[in-house]
């Protein structure tokens, strides 16, 4: 069955790559983990001033912080940092990419993938009152219940006497409701959802569970596409964490064993991750690469200019040397994403393109800056990314500096990597020399607001044409795999 029309799954981000999508490895380098101005206690003013401090010893726009801030009014460290960053906000630099995390929670998350919840990727269509699923994730309940790409969540209840339909909260509540409605992220926690698909329409009770999110699927993370006689790598990493790195080492092997010289990086609901991983994965497509040639610059601020970094290429023994790549992303592409992106477009000029929809545009990264005692780690942006031809002007997205784009829809009627899905079909036929309709710049990265949603949520519309209104969805509040993985729940 085939559910509504095209989703253009532009992700309405926490920042956008949240938690550390284009930071600094909390375990490499010298600028990943500096230690903060120390300040004692965990009173609610204790923690508020111990994050004035970092942002005035490390923040990237020091000159819009204000003079002087009296936190007492703000009742959350959270809003305290909102307001100390409105003027960078203002000025499109911040879009709340500077926030208050939790250390366990994210140290589980990037050393292993760790999260708990249903395991789908969820979206809103372009009517803004139909629920499907994006994604679903291995070992997880959702795909177990049989809910996978193109289910419609129809209705979602904590027992079957209480279901309320998709349209009916979200007339009441907007998405904001369905976030309400599906619950926080706690292993234990049951729902009963009514879906449908091709399997017909029925109810199921799925519960919620730790689970490890495994970067590459192990159903099409990685595979070769046959088109019109020509082999094509197809490649979909889902997040830039440390576990990825031994399967995209393993993809590339068979890629490089292969002769693969055409690759379909699909970045799509990309949100990030480390910057030591994008690398990584930058190495192995850059197997035509010297070791002398930049992937790209790390830059913090003119005091801080001793942790600047220049990261070369370092080919590896699975690397290929690719003459055309084709990056899939959209709105929900961002930080790690584009710097992979962004690093190609100086070498492979036109043969590096974009496709799909705009990205987000975020050239900024965060490092980790702890208070143990109090379990906050403030990720704080402090550096700025550029590629080899010192581009790192991109924050309205890479459509305007790539040298190649074609746009298409994501169509959530096919699987992920299918030839038949429309960004997939459009990657292909770039690889073969086809001719295609541009993206245009206009607006990926527009800041906007969720229908029914606080005006604290870090939410971003889609406003790109033609397709109107389509989003992962996102919790006001999400955690360190939802600003990782948008949509996740």
């Amino acid at each position: 069955m085939r559910f509504g029309a095209m989703l253009a799954m532009a992700a309405m981000l926490s920042g956008c790559g949240g938690s550390d999508s284009g930071s600094v490895s909390p375990a490499g380098g010298p600028s990943s983990s500096p230690t903060p101005t120390a300040t004692a206690g965990c009173s609610l003013r204790e923690r508020q001033d111990w994050a004035a401090a970092q942002l005035r010893e490390w923040y990237l726009f020091p000159d819009t912080l204000p003079s002087s801030l009296d936190p007492t009014p703000y009742p959350t460290v959270d809003a305290y940092i909102d307001a100390l960053t409105a003027t960078a906000r203002a000025q499109r630099k911040d879009r709340f990419f500077t926030y208050l995390t939790s250390i366990k929670e994210e140290d589980a998350y990037y050393g292993s993938g760790a999260s708990a919840g249903f395991g789908f990727r969820l979206g809103v269509d372009e009517t803004g009152q139909r629920l499907f699923a994006a994604e679903s994730f291995e070992n997880t309940p959702a795909l177990a219940a049989g809910i996978d790409r193109g289910t419609e969540i129809v209705a979602i209840g904590t027992t079957a006497a209480t279901l309320r339909t998709v349209s009916a909260i979200i007339a009441a509540e907007g998405t904001a409701g369905l976030n309400t409605a599906l619950g926080p992220n706690t292993a234990g926690l049951s729902r009963v959802l009514r879906i449908a698909n091709a399997a017909g329409t029925r109810d199921v009770t799925v519960t919620k569970t730790d689970f490890t999110l495994l970067p590459l699927s192990s159903r099409y993370g990685a595979k070769i596409i046959s088109d019109g006689g020509r082999q094509v790598g197809y490649l979909n990493l889902r997040t830039f964490i440390t576990t990825a790195e031994p399967a995209l080492k393993a993809a590339f092997a068979d890629f490089r064993a292969k002769g693969i010289t055409n690759v379909i990086v699909d970045l799509r609901y990309n949100g990030g991750g480390l910057i030591s991983t994008a690398e990584y994965l930058g190495d192995l497509l850059g197997g035509g690469r010297s070791t002398s040639e930049v992937f790209d610059y790390v830059t913090f601020r003119t005091e801080k200019a001793s942790n600047n970094t220049t990261r070369l290429f370092a080919p590896k023994a699975e690397s290929i040397a690719p003459m055309k790549i084709a990056f899939i992303g959209t709105g929900g592409t961002a930080s790690a994403s584009e710097i992979v992106i962004n690093a190609f477009t100086p070498y492979l000029h036109t043969n590096a393109a974009l496709i799909g929809t705009n990205t987000y545009g975020k050239p900024v990264g965060q490092i980790p800056l702890d208070k143990p005692a109090c379990d906050d780690r403030l990720r704080v942006i402090a550096l700025a990314t550029q590629n080899a031809a010192r581009n790192g002007n991109y924050y309205d997205g890479l459509a305007t500096t790539v040298e190649a784009s074609c746009r298409a829809s994501d169509d959530i009627a096919y699987q992920l990597g299918d030839p038949a899905e429309a960004s997939t079909r459009q990657a292909l036929d770039f690889l073969a020399g086809r001719s295609c309709t541009p993206i245009t710049a206009s607006a990926s990265a527009s800041a906007g607001a969720n229908t029914g949603a606080s005006t604290q949520a870090r939410v971003r519309a889609a406003v790109e044409a033609p397709q109107t209104g389509h989003a992962l969805l996102s919790p006001d509040h999400p955690d360190t795999p939802q600003r990782e993985v948008p949509g996740l729940f």
